[in-house]
């Protein structure tokens, strides 16, 4: 039987992933500047999308790569460079320099070549080469019209994600299981789900690094649509020409976004970042930084922490590339960046963080300032006669048509909304991430700061399907018209929440075009006296059924 791999699943892989594979020994480095060989200020104005584009990639700063020398550390996203100055510790944003071989595949033919069957890439150890790749097999082929497939369905026993290596004194790849269909199913009925509907996703190696005399690779997947795979981390030691699999039992389905390896040869620490995906939606909280440090008796067992949104100061919810330098670990996501010291990770001083954000200047003659998208009188004039900046958290259509729309901005005065719905206890425990309480409410994405309620640019779940991203609206879904959100991305703080309905005061509005949105980054604030998170009480509250 001849089987056929979605096009909707292909379509979002082919936006979405990325070669940004790197290769690096985990040397102690000499970072310290001699001068402030930095690049100059420039103005980077919030990207436009093209016609390819979803309205919302104007605020997809995923960091694809980490570039750094003595002066600078260059954190590369599709369009931009966010270029932090070692020297006066100050950041600048620069137009992209990301390289071509880094960037997703915009031929879909040769995008699909590569998946089923990928080219071996180098990796130099001690002045020698090895090439590696990882397949999923029975291997697959572009049959009619382009469509992957392959001509005969294997047994479970059969299908299988397989590393293949090179090494510099064979021609042909030594192959390596990492796991079969049987073993996904197996991982699936463990922790609670069924076996059925899983099938393999295809595999990538998204890091290779160097360490304690061996090579080190993490190995990610698609997710999405019965697609799923088993986290791994895979150890080469050429000495002995002999391989070690990791797969931790805590991150059983999450995809490994990055790593480094910190700590005692006999005792290491892997760091990694963390994400999943699903139909439609490519960026999925999970268990944010990780820190795992194995049972030296039991390699996929062992001590786990987990640095996320809700438990530590990590400015972002999905880190996505990490970068190790002497006691310091640069952890990158879409919503800045953090230097910490991996160390004392466990104490918040420890943590120096960066937001990266969207600023403009108000305009002289003022600008009207609407408490929903789609409203057609505005609640207060904003003035411009003090010269104020905005700060631009969102954009989104008012017309579907003339993709005309609004931008939402920071309002310190805030506006107020009751919406019909109300809260739940959240079924899904496992699938959420440390620290955040099991409620379900309209603010569900939006995380608690200490003072309020907030949302990172990567806590935005950017659906390609579904109506798009999804905010605080008290108005009815339709497919003809865009949604009157009160708030996509605006602080909030909570005034009432009960199983029939949701009081919130938001922090922001909605402004016309009428301004020049520019990217910058700026220092993460603590807030002072953190409070409780007020969803603890909400919890004791739906458990007892009052």
């Amino acid at each position: 039987m001849k089987r056929i791999i979605p096009i909707f699943s292909i379509v979002l892989m082919l936006s979405a992933c990325v070669p940004s594979v790197k290769s690096f020994s985990q040397a102690a480095n000499d970072v310290n500047p001699k001068a402030a060989n930095c690049p100059k200020a420039t103005v980077v104005s919030l990207p436009v999308p093209n016609k390819n584009e979803s309205f919302y990639d104007s605020f997809n700063y995923h960091i694809r790569n980490i570039v750094a020398d003595t002066d600078k550390v260059k954190f590369q996203t599709l369009k931009q460079d966010f270029v932090f100055c070692r020297s006066n510790n100050t950041w600048t944003v620069q137009l992209g320099t990301l390289p071509k071989e880094l960037q997703p595949q915009s031929n879909y033919v040769e995008f699909a070549q590569e998946l089923v069957n990928p080219k071996f890439k180098n990796l130099d150890f001690q002045g020698k080469i090895y090439q590696y790749r990882v397949v999923r097999e029975p291997q697959f082929s572009l049959g009619e019209n382009n469509n992957i497939s392959r001509t005969v369905e294997p047994k479970p026993a059969d299908d299988k994600v397989v590393f293949e290596l090179i090494t510099p004194n064979s021609k042909k790849p030594q192959k390596k299981t990492l796991y079969t269909l049987k073993d996904l199913q197996d991982v699936a009925v463990k922790a609670g789900y069924s076996a059925t509907g899983n099938q393999l996703g295809f595999p990538r190696i998204t890091a290779s690094i160097i360490y304690n005399n061996r090579i080190w690779w993490s190995v990610a997947f698609e997710q999405g649509e019965g697609n799923n795979g088993i986290a791994t981390i895979i150890s080469y030691h050429p000495q002995t020409d002999n391989f070690t699999l990791i797969q931790p039992e805590e991150l059983e389905f999450t995809q490994i976004t990055d790593l480094v390896i910190t700590g005692d040869v006999n005792s290491p620490t892997f760091w990694m970042g963390t994400n999943i995906s699903g139909e439609g939606n490519l960026y999925i909280p999970a268990k944010g930084l990780v820190a795992y440090r194995p049972n030296s008796q039991n390699l996929n067992s062992g001590s786990f922490t987990s640095y996320t949104v809700h438990n530590s100061p990590l400015v972002g919810a999905i880190p996505d590339k990490l970068r190790l330098e002497n006691d310091k670990l640069w952890v990158s996501t879409a919503n800045g960046v953090c230097q910490v010291n991996w160390q004392a990770a466990e104490n918040p001083e420890s943590w120096t963080c960066w937001r990266f954000t969207v600023m403009a200047k108000l305009p002289s003659k003022g600008l009207p300032l609407y408490s929903k998208l789609t409203n057609k009188t505005s609640a207060v004039s904003l003035s411009g006669d003090s010269e104020e900046t905005l700060e631009v958290l969102w954009w989104s259509p008012i017309d579907f048509q003339t993709q005309k729309g609004r931008y939402e901005v920071k309002y310190p005065q805030g506006f107020t909304v009751k919406l019909d719905e109300g809260a739940s206890l959240y079924e899904f425990k496992r699938s959420l991430s440390p620290g955040k309480p099991a409620v379900y409410w309209p603010g569900f994405e939006w995380h608690w700061n200490g003072k309020r309620f907030v949302r990172g640019l990567d806590e935005v779940s950017l659906n390609l399907v579904g109506n798009g991203p999804q905010g605080i609206s008290s108005s009815q879904v339709s497919p003809q018209t865009p949604i009157n959100w009160n708030a996509m991305r605006g602080d909030l703080e909570l005034l009432e929440l009960s199983p029939k309905s949701t009081s919130v005061k938001y922090y922001s509005g909605w402004v016309d075009e009428a301004i020049q949105p520019y990217l910058t980054v700026v220092p993460q604030e603590k807030p002072q006296n953190p409070q409780p998170n007020p969803l603890e009480a909400i919890i004791k509250q739906l458990s007892s059924g009052k």
